[in-house]
């Protein structure tokens, strides 16, 4: 099947061809027909399969008839992140060139002036976040009476966003005679319940069952301490064969430390999450997109619905707290019928989220085995600083006992040097300091002065000390303090 089979229109056939595709994937191909024959539907279809192109192709061919008004849109697409709503922008203009209708963007973090010049001219097409869709709403700048399609993408994020309250006042405001898609990689309860209230005797489509993910990613999970987090991270960004990768953490803070991190050890890397504005984080992701870097750190603001081509790696730095949101995580490698790699490094606190994750996708994730030592090898100058403060190996104080050193092919090597590490051999000064006599002769029987010792015989250990080899395996830094010892004392 290609295409031309689906009843679009020469137009829009010729885009498809100039963008470089010639087979519908399967979701497209079951929905394109049921939107063109204008039936409500409900797609259930794991990320990357191409479901944006499923409702924005026969949309074009849908409002090529027809005349826009001002303020009032004639098509409407929710979508739960900026980064998505941008990327439906990009197809509309991509498919749509061939076709003369407008588009308006709403989104949060830019300025509301173009938008509302835009909605007062007459769009055709809507795309907006539910956020600013209502401010503007509340501020009488857009009118919904005139908006007969009604398209709610990723509608399970929304469901964790929090965004359904304003997704069911939004479809109140909407004609009830109207054609309304809704697409989801999963249907909990809510969304059933949604698509029950605000759908008309839909066609339901599923092309993958739920939480599935994708049989093109090899997936992985590396058991590491939450310490050794960025050395195994270094470790298989250098060793896996990485063209391009996209690293997921939880917080905004990790994803900001994380890729100062790796632009330190070399790495071309950048950064994106929910702290950046908007200008910012389009930049960043352009920059990705165009190759200049080759890294991207993200939280999960990115996770849902962001097109890449060609990302050979997806990272969960840290394993996601929700298992649905693994599953769009990884999907985005994999796409397009290529093959990707997903690695989730899991800490002990992670044992049951990575549980839960395995329990939604059907099976156990498997191990990868890491060799410790080459992972954990050769600290960074990022590491550095922190071997000299409070992490460092210091001389042990008077009468502490020095730890056991760990062997060479756990886990949890230390990352130093053998080298560099204090020897328990070490500090002579001990055994060659005079024993205290007996308590008990001390207290009952007087002991006899010993022959005072000369500078020289005095100053001897420290000598020795100062004079120590630097043999590989031996001490060879600074005399503690408290080793030290004056050749002038009487």
């Amino acid at each position: 099947m290609n295409f031309a089979d689906l009843g679009l229109s020469d137009e829009l056939l010729q885009a498809v061809e100039l963008a470089g595709y010639s087979e519908p994937t399967p979701i497209q191909a079951q929905a394109i027909p049921s939107v063109l024959m204008m039936r409500d539907l409900i797609g259930i279809a794991q990320t990357g399969t191409g479901k944006t192109a499923g409702f924005v192709l026969p949309m074009l061919d849908i409002l090529a008839h027809g005349r826009r008004r001002a303020l009032m849109p004639r098509s409407l697409i929710l979508e739960p992140t900026r980064e998505l709503a941008a990327q439906v922008a990009e197809n509309f203009e991509k498919y749509g060139k061939n076709h003369d209708l407008k588009m308006a963007l709403l989104i949060g973090g830019v300025q509301m002036g173009d938008q509302v010049k835009a909605l007062t001219e007459g769009v055709d097409v809507l795309i907006a976040t539910p956020g600013r869709l209502m401010d503007l709403f509340e501020r009488g700048k857009i009118l919904l009476t005139g908006c007969n399609l009604l398209v709610i993408d990723e509608a399970d994020r929304m469901l964790d966003m929090g965004f359904i309250p304003d997704i069911e006042t939004i479809c109140a405001k909407l004609p009830a005679n109207r054609q309304t898609l809704l697409f989801s990689a999963t249907m909990p309860p809510p969304i059933k319940k949604l698509a029950d209230k605000f759908l008309s005797n839909p066609k339901l489509i599923e092309v993958a069952r739920p939480a599935t993910t994708n049989v093109n990613i090899v997936q992985h999970k590396v058991n590491v301490s939450a310490r050794k987090k960025r050395d195994v991270l270094r470790h298989l960004l250098q060793t896996d064969n990485v063209t391009t990768a996209i690293v997921f953490a939880n917080r905004k803070t990790t994803v900001r430390d994380l890729a100062k991190s790796l632009k330190r050890d070399g790495f071309s890397a950048g950064e994106i999450h929910g702290d950046m504005d908007q200008p910012s984080r389009n930049a960043e992701l352009q920059r990705f997109k165009d190759g200049d870097i080759n890294i991207l750190v993200a939280s999960d603001v990115a996770a849902r619905g962001l097109d890449v081509k060609g990302v050979s790696h997806v990272f969960n730095f840290d394993t996601p707290w929700h298992p649905d949101d693994y599953v769009h995580r990884i999907g985005r490698t994999g796409r397009g019928g290529a093959t990707g790699r997903a690695f989730t490094l899991v800490a002990e606190e992670d044992a049951e989220a990575i549980a839960n994750v395995e329990k939604l996708t059907g099976g156990p994730i498997p191990l990868f085995e890491i060799d410790g030592a080459r992972a954990a090898s050769s600290p960074t100058a990022e590491d550095q600083p922190a071997e000299r403060g409070r992490g460092s190996r210091r001389a042990p104080r008077r009468g502490a006992k020095a730890a056991p050193e760990a062997p060479a092919h756990s886990a949890e090597a230390e990352p130093l040097p053998r080298a560099e590490r204090p020897e328990r051999a070490e500090r002579p000064e001990r055994a060659e300091r005079p024993q205290r006599a007996p308590r008990r002769q001390r207290e009952d029987t007087p002991v006899a002065a010993s022959a005072p010792r000369s500078a020289p015989e005095r100053a001897a250990p420290v000598a020795a000390q100062r004079e120590a080899p630097s043999a590989p395996g031996e001490w060879n830094g600074p005399v503690p303090g408290f080793l030290h010892i004056s050749a002038l004392t009487a």
